[in-house]
């Protein structure tokens, strides 16, 4: 054992048994618990002795043995009890708080220096860590958690390089087999089409590709290894002493392939999206892991398409959050980022200021970093791409590597699995979270406001008047252009740990009934427990009707008469201090609440396992590919680099994606 651990004593060769005889006593004993505790200004506690007292009164008020009272600072005073026979920390920080001497109570948490990956290009991720205003501080968030082996994140874009050693290797895996949902063989880049092989053969356009009629409106380019890209910020393989960290630690990747030569048709993305919820889809055998967050980082410009809004309702009826990239037109949110009901995302420079190729608009939740370079001359490095994991290979897959300074990576498409990677964070901590909830705690967790660019000349941003109202330079973000603010990770995985409060109502009664209002359904997040229910009134002020049982799960109230209506407040709060609020309306005849009747009940996501076959046999065509993604190809990169000097160049760039059915300029 270690020195740290219970030491056995030997005498002559025989074991003493005195100190395992004095661990079982002790062990026979509750432990010692902790808790901050500041009390309430009275007369009796003005001074430090007497307060001490008081603290000591305290735990004998409720049945605590008293280990140590002592006096911390500004009134706070440590109180380190043992508990009844029977009971629990939960119980026992209940009745403190409940206590009215008690101004506040909280454990006494043991605190850690903060998670650090060790992969050696972690110190290039910028956009992890809190040195730039627009940077998610990830490393805060993961120390609440690095994710759960129950995520499933499905990544909704070009397939991926299996063979990519920080996404799977041969002691560490964070992919999923996925599914190839490109129907037509041509754009698949293979022999038949939709199929089970999920892998990137490469999506270059050649200039012999701009002769067949699938292709028409495309350019030449290269292989954008775009999935490949965008799964390495979901979750490259972290803490390994190789390569870059993931935005999650733990849970898996899944790829769905619906991006190949110059994009992908909607009928192949809707049904992506639909097989990796988990939903049938004709002719593709059953997803055997359905994802609870979509990444989607493609789009196009125009309104939301009826059929994409139906595929978005069924997938938030299901719980499935799905994630879109904003767009790099510097325009109104492309399609389907501008759907209701998804997270859609635009992009930062590392300064917190609008990039200037990110499209905006009211329909934004968040911003993230998307990569800037700053620096505008010819051949200097891009200072803020984001780096990820890629492919070497200008067609065909060559050396599995990463994005770098000379191999630029910028655009919304990597602001958006930032975001999704958060979400899966915060369902990691609450898998109760339903899609509103998630959306809505994502962004009150987005705390810190847009800042102002301390150069009078960049101007505010505003709502785009029409798809010709475009924003191509750096612009100062508001609410309503850019979302409720900057990620943070940190901040909304801390939104995610507070309970959820649910309110379960009766229905029709008559006036003068007792209206029985049942919160019994409302839950904690992973790993914590509700603690305590508080009911209150919030309106009317003056003559407020009784509540009876208003610090239980169930409170009830007398139904008022004729026109009135009374506003009454829950407060639930878990054995860690966190608490969540929810009002309901009662009238004469009816109660109404915006909270969920229940909140759940798999707060900690159900591991999934796969593993992965030995010998591994990765299938895909070494020719063949689909056109750039989300990353910016040339021209926009041009434009971005020199400050977007000419606006009738980039609305004829708009033209062209517009005009193409496939639009390869339409990955973001």
């Amino acid at each position: 054992m270690r020195a740290s651990c219970l030491r056995h004593w030997w005498l002559g060769g025989i074991l003493l048994t005195a100190m395992v005889a004095a661990h079982a006593q002790a062990t026979a004993e509750p432990a010692a618990e902790g808790f901050i505790v500041k009390l309430r200004a009275t007369p009796t506690s003005s001074g430090r002795e007497a307060a001490q007292q008081q603290v000591g009164a305290l735990a004998t008020r409720h049945g605590l043995a008293l280990v140590e009272a002592r006096h911390i600072v500004f009134g706070m005073h440590l109180l380190r009890v043992r508990s009844r026979p029977g009971g629990s920390s939960m119980l026992t920080l209940a009745a403190l708080r409940a206590d009215p001497q008690v101004e506040f109570a909280e454990p006494d948490y043991r605190r850690h220096a903060l998670t650090t990956p060790d992969d050696p290009l972690f110190v290039n991720q910028w956009y992890m860590q809190d040195a730039q205003p627009a940077a998610t501080n990830a490393l805060a968030a993961w120390n609440n958690t690095s994710g759960s082996t129950g995520l499933v994140i499905a990544d909704i874009d070009t397939g991926v390089r299996f063979d990519h050693p920080d996404l799977r290797n041969a002691s560490a895996n964070r992919l999923l087999p996925g599914y190839n949902m490109i129907s037509n063989a041509t754009v698949a880049n293979n022999s038949y089409g939709r199929g089970p092989d999920a892998s990137d053969p490469g999506d270059w356009i050649s200039q012999s590709d701009l002769k067949n009629s699938l292709f028409t409106g495309c350019t030449v380019s290269n292989s954008s290894w775009h999935g490949t890209r965008t799964a390495g910020i979901l979750g490259a393989i972290t803490d390994n002493a190789s390569g870059i960290a993931g935005m999650t630690w733990q849970g898996w990747i899944e790829p769905v392939r619906v991006l190949g030569k110059c994009g992908g048709y909607d009928s192949d993305i809707i049904a992506g999206m639909a097989w990796a919820a988990g939903n049938p889809v004709d002719g593709v055998p059953a997803n055997a892991y359905p994802a609870r967050i979509l990444n989607m980082s493609l789009g196009s410009v125009g309104a939301c398409p009826a059929s994409y809004q139906q595929m978005v309702d069924e997938l938030v009826e299901e719980g499935v959050l799905v994630v879109v990239a904003a767009g790099n037109e510097g325009g109104p949110v492309d399609a389907p980022g501008n759907c209701s009901g998804v997270a859609a995302v635009a992009g930062l420079r590392q300064v917190g200021s609008k990039v200037g190729y990110s499209s905006l608009g009211p329909q934004i939740a968040v911003s993230a970093p998307a990569g800037n370079c700053v620096n505008t001359g010819a051949g200097e490095p891009c200072l803020f791409s984001i780096l990820t994991t890629t492919n070497s290979g200008t067609t065909v897959p060559q050396t599995n590597t990463y994005t770098s300074e000379t191999d630029i990576n910028v655009g919304t498409s990597f602001a958006t699995p930032i975001v999704s990677a958060i979400a899966g964070l915060m369902l990691s901590a609450n898998g109760n979270l339903t899609v509103g909830q998630l959306i809505a705690r994502l962004e009150a967790g987005a705390t810190t406001p847009f800042p102002t660019s301390p150069d009078a000349g960049v101007p505010s941003c505003h709502v785009p008047s029409g798809p010709d109202d475009l924003q191509t330079g750096e612009c100062n973000c508001t609410p309503q252009t850019c979302g409720a603010g900057m990620a943070n990770a940190d901040g909304s995985v801390n939104e995610a740990l507070r309970p959820i409060a649910a309110i379960a109502t009766p229905g029709p009664y008559s006036s003068g009934s007792t209206v029985l209002l049942d919160a019994s359904g409302s839950a904690a997040s992973c790993n914590a427990a509700v603690a305590s229910w508080h009911w209150s009134v919030v309106q009317p002020n003056s003559n407020p009707p009784v509540l009876s049982n208003a610090s239980g799960p169930k409170a009830s109230v007398v139904a008022p008469q004729g026109s009135l209506t009374y506003t009454l407040e829950l407060t639930v709060t878990d054995n860690y201090g966190r608490t969540d609020t929810a009002t309901v309306v009662v009238t004469s005849t009816s109660a109404s609440s915006s909270a969920p009747a229940r909140a759940g009940d798999s707060p900690c996501l159900a591991a999934v396992s796969y593993s992965v076959p030995s010998p591994q046999s990765v299938a895909g065509s070494n020719s063949g590919g689909g056109g750039g993604g989300g990353s910016l190809d040339l021209f926009s990169l041009a434009l971005l680099t020199l400050g977007g000097a000419s606006s009738r160049a980039r609305r004829a760039h708009n033209r062209r994606c517009a005009a193409s059915s496939q639009e390869r300029c339409a990955r973001r």
